[in-house]
């Protein structure tokens, strides 16, 4: 059995282009976790301010499930 994770992934509300290092950072955060990623997927993601989305990514994980 696998338990997953998906988290969004964005940069800001004027739709600036994603930085790679904060981006690889994330990844390796959630490796160190035991999360292995399986998916980017380029989606509409919900901003913090306002009915709006902007363009960003949700990285999905897997990782076995723990006992």
């Amino acid at each position: 059995m696998h338990e997953y994770k998906v988290v969004s992934f964005r940069e800001s509300l004027i739709g600036d282009a994603i930085d790679d290092d904060k981006l690889e950072k994330t990844l390796n955060k959630h490796a160190e976790d035991g999360w292995q990623l399986k998916a980017i997927t380029s989606a509409d993601v919900k901003g913090r301010i306002g009915p709006g989305a902007v363009q960003g990514l949700l990285l999905t994980f897997e990782r076995p499930r723990q006992a």
